[in-house]
C-alpha cells in the first residue's frame, strides 16, 4: 500500500521527479494528443503543407467549428492534435508573438524563433505548481529566409524540427506511411498527395473532402493558403480515394 501511495504522489505532481526520472503528469499529456483525430506536416522544396483528419461525429454539428488549421501569421500555419481548448490557448499565445515581433523589430518573425517561444511557455507548465501541462501537439510550419521550416512542439516543450511528421491518433502508422514514401525535393503538389495518401492509409483508403482539412504556404509568394473542398475532392478523385457519397434508399 505505501508504494502505490508513492507511485500516486509522482503522479500527481507535475514538478516533482519520480525516482526513475519520469514527469508522470507530461506523459499522461501526450497520451491525451493520441486521442485527437490526426494531423500531419510536410515540408517540400517550394513550401509546406498541413492536412488535417476532420471527421465529424455527427451531421448536426457545423463544420466550420471544428478547426484543426490555423493561420498564426501570413507565412506561417499551425496543425494540432490532442485538446481543443488547449490548442486555442497555444495558438493565440503564438498570433501574439507575431504581432509582438512586427511591432517590435518592424519584421515577420522566423519560424524557429516563434516556435522556440511557443515551447519555452508549453515547459514553463511543467515547472509550475498548481498548473497541468497542455495536453496538445502542435505542427508549426511555414517560411523562413526563403527556406520552408517544420516544426513540433511536444507536451515537454521539446521542439524537434522535421521533414514530414504527424501528430495525434494512429501516428505510428502515419509515420510508417511519410517514412516509407517521402521523398526529398518533392514539389508542394507531391507533398498535397502524400499527405492525403497517408490519411487514407489509416481511414480504410476512401475520404470525402469534408472529412479533411488542408492548407499551404508555397515560398513564392509565402502566403498562407486554405484549400477549398473542390481543390482538395480533386486530389482525392486524382489519387482514386475518393468516398463514393452513399445513395439514398426510395
Amino acid at each position: 500500500m505505501q508504494g502505490q501511495a508513492q507511485q500516486q504522489a509522482y503522479d500527481r505532481g507535475i514538478t516533482i521527479f519520480s525516482p526513475d526520472g519520469r514527469l508522470y503528469q507530461v506523459e499522461y499529456a501526450r497520451e491525451a494528443v493520441k486521442r485527437g483525430t490526426a494531423s500531419i506536416g510536410i515540408r517540400t522544396e517550394d513550401g509546406v503543407v498541413f492536412a488535417a483528419d476532420k471527421r465529424i461525429r455527427s451531421p448536426l454539428m457545423e463544420r466550420t467549428s471544428v478547426e484543426k488549421i490555423h493561420k498564426a501569421d501570413d507565412h506561417i500555419g499551425i496543425a494540432s492534435a490532442g485538446h481543443v481548448a488547449d490548442a486555442r490557448q497555444l495558438i493565440d499565445f503564438a498570433r501574439r508573438q507575431t504581432q509582438v515581433n512586427q511591432l517590435r523589430y518592424g519584421e515577420p518573425i522566423g519560424v524557429e524563433t516563434l516556435t522556440k517561444e511557443v515551447t519555452d511557455h508549453i515547459q514553463q507548465y511543467t515547472q509550475v505548481g498548481g498548473a497541468r501541462p497542455f495536453g496538445v501537439a502542435l505542427i508549426i510550419g511555414g517560411i523562413e529566409d526563403g527556406t520552408p521550416r517544420l516544426y513540433e512542439t511536444d507536451p515537454s516543450g521539446t521542439p524537434y524540427e522535421w521533414q514530414a511528421l504527424a501528430v495525434g491518433a494512429d501516428r505510428g502508422e502515419l509515420q510508417d506511411y511519410l517514412e516509407e514514401n517521402y521523398e526529398e525535393g518533392m514539389d508542394l503538389e507531391g507533398g498535397i498527395k502524400l499527405a492525403l495518401n497517408a490519411l487514407a492509409s489509416v481511414n480504410e483508403e476512401e475520404l470525402r473532402p469534408e472529412g479533411v482539412g488542408m492548407a499551404t504556404i508555397d515560398v513564392e509568394s509565402e502566403q498562407f493558403i486554405t484549400l477549398t473542398d473542390e481543390e482538395v475532392e480533386e486530389y482525392l478523385a486524382t489519387e482514386e480515394i475518393l468516398e463514393e457519397p452513399e445513395e439514398d434508399e426510395e
